[in-house]
């Protein structure tokens, strides 16, 4: 099968580092490609940055779609345009958000979330609210830092994660942790020995849903909700 990640911002940098991520947990029959649309913000922090950006994710589908990619997985937390992307997509596409969630549910009667900057945060418990998972969120937590920032001081991004993982294992009683950013999944391994809480990163929980979607034969429905766009003039 193929699977196509798509990071819906243009830093060609944190494509690599969410690819990295997949290719260490992809089964090896499973070929993984990944892109990022040129004109897009160079980060997706908040509302506008989302809709500037999802143009130029579906057409990044459409192109995939003739290449006969089988799913697609949107590395954003914030899950830009991933109704959207289900329209025009044939296979599953897996939002990273919602994936995390899905398996924190699954190994952990209650979670945080840790994203980047607070301005985050209400998408986020939105998100929460939407994937019926309000019952065993406890909190949404930021440790103030741009998502840029991840890269160019990685150190002081893990010293800052691995501190709000503490808290929140302690004042949040959160059984398993959430990383709210694609570009902290390189440090999802050290957080988890560091602190000895599950640390659960969308980008890996993304692709091994979307194998086993693709392996099952399920395919997006195109039954009303997510029918193709009409074409229309």
């Amino acid at each position: 099968m193929h699977i196509r990640l798509i990071n819906p911002n243009s830093t060609a940098s944190m494509t690599s580092q969410a690819l990295a991520s997949a290719l260490r947990v992809k089964q090896s029959g499973t070929e993984v490609s990944a892109v990022n649309p040129a004109n897009t913000p160079i980060s997706i922090e908040g509302g506008a940055d989302e809709a500037m950006a999802v143009p130029g994710m579906l057409e990044e589908i459409r192109k995939g779609e003739r290449l006969g990619i089988e799913a697609y997985v949107i590395a954003c937390f914030d899950d830009p345009g991933l109704h959207a992307a289900r329209e025009v997509a044939r296979g599953p596409v897996i939002g990273i958000c919602q994936a995390a969630i899905q398996v924190a549910m699954t190994i952990s009667r209650r979670f945080s979330i840790i994203t980047t900057l607070p301005r985050s945060i209400p998408i986020i418990e939105d998100l929460v609210s939407d994937y019926g998972a309000d019952r065993h969120c406890r909190k949404v937590r930021a440790i103030n830092l741009p998502v840029l920032g991840l890269e160019e001081n990685p150190a002081m991004a893990e010293q800052l994660l691995i501190r709000e993982i503490e808290t929140a294992k302690q004042q949040d009683r959160a059984e398993a942790i959430i990383l709210g950013c694609a570009g902290m999944s390189a440090l999802c391994d050290r957080l988890r020995e560091a602190t000895g809480v599950p640390v659960i990163d969308g980008v890996t929980a993304a692709i091994k849903i979307a194998e086993a979607l693709v392996g099952a034969g399920y395919v997006t429905s195109k039954v009303n909700a997510y029918d193709y766009p009409r074409v229309k003039g």
